[in-house]
Parts: C-alpha cells; structure tokens; sequence
C-alpha cells in the first residue's frame, strides 16, 4: 500500500478491528498541502467512478481541510462563490467556449 492521507480515526478503527496500522503525522507543511490535493484527485476520480452522496461527501472533506488549511472559512468562500456566480455565472448550463476571434 502507498502512503496516503485518510481521515483522523482512520488508525482508532484500524486498531478497533483487530490489525496493527503504521502511521505518522505530516509535520512537514509542503508535503502536507500536496497529500491535500492528492486527496482531492482521488476522491474526485472517485466521485467520477461513482457519483453519489459519500463520494461528494468525501470531496467537501478534503475541501474543508484544504480551506481550513489556508485560513479560510466556508462561509466566506461560498460568498465570493455566489458573488462571482452573480456576476459570471455558473456552471449550469454548460457553455463550452470553442474560441475567441480577434478583431484586428
């Protein structure tokens, strides 16, 4: 198995179930921020494989980590979110630019 990032009590269940994890924590913080996004491709691909609640769920988690990680808070993401939804737009209805021709 390769090194990766799981949820804190990930090791407690381990141990719970009767096996012996080996473990640390990332106390180097370049490293963590890549185990971060790491996690987020996995559960992305995840989710992609099968999107479902737990995978979305799984997703928010890591997301929540990451912007914790870097001071910030959910609520002010989600309103820079919808300021710029307001603003530009979603993603909702799926506008897939080609090109843009410039004017001379």
């Amino acid at each position: 198995m390769r090194e990766k990032l799981v949820r804190d009590k990930i090791p407690d269940l381990i141990i719970e179930s009767g096996k012996n994890p080996e473990y640390y924590v990332e106390s180097d913080k370049e490293k963590y921020e890549q185990r971060l996004f790491d996690k987020m491709r996995e559960e992305l691909q995840e989710f992609a494989d099968n999107p479902c609640i737990e995978e979305a769920a799984d997703m928010y988690e890591v997301w929540f980590s990451i912007i914790r990680h870097w001071n910030m808070l959910p609520i002010d993401v989600i309103s820079c979110a919808n300021k710029k939804r307001s603003e530009r737009g979603g993603f909702t209805d799926r506008i897939v630019l080609q090109k843009i021709d410039i004017e001379e």
